[in-house]
Formats: structure tokens, C-alpha cells, sequence
């Protein structure tokens, strides 16, 4: 007897899993010592920081700049409103 999508005495080909192949805990680091990993993570560090574009010394001087005049900006903006809200404050009451 079939179904709409073939035998039922025949499993289908995606719903058997391969019984030889023997899956290993782990992975690979199972091979490696803590050891070997941390010297792996540290080349991996060092890699990754050659490939960082650092900024020029103007860049640098113009985006500290930048944010400072930034900050100053903001701290201004929130001293005057709070200024004003303590006023409305004391307005209203009394």
C-alpha cells in the first residue's frame, strides 16, 4: 500500500540517518590541550587587531574634539532645561 508520497513499508531517504558515521564530541577542540586554545585565542586577537584601521593623529584630535564639543553641548541643554523646570516648579508651587 502507498501514500502520496511513496511506500510505506520504504522509509524515505531523508528520514534514515546514516548509522556508520560516528560523530565526535567535541569537535575539534576536543584535540587541542587549554593551552594550545589560549595561544590559538591570542593569535586570533592579534589578527584581528592588524586588521583594524587606526585613526590618524588629526582624526583622532578631530573626533576628540568633536565629542567634547558634543558633551559641553548636551550639558548645556540640560542645565537649561532643568533650570527651567525648577522654575515652572517653583511657579506652580509656590
Amino acid at each position: 500500500m502507498t501514500d502520496a508520497v511513496g511506500s510505506i513499508d520504504m522509509p524515505d531517504a531523508q528520514d534514515e540517518a546514516p548509522e556508520s558515521k560516528k560523530t565526535r564530541k567535541g569537535g575539534k577542540r576536543a584535540k587541542k590541550g587549554p593551552f594550545k586554545r589560549l595561544a590559538l585565542f591570542y593569535r586570533q586577537i592579534v589578527a584581528e587587531l592588524r586588521k583594524v584601521v587606526w585613526p590618524t593623529r588629526s582624526q583622532l584630535t578631530t573626533y576628540t574634539t568633536v565629542v567634547i564639543v558634543f558633551v559641553v553641548i548636551m550639558i548645556g541643554l540640560v542645565t537649561v532645561i532643568d533650570f527651567g523646570l525648577d522654575k515652572a516648579a517653583k511657579y506652580v508651587f509656590g
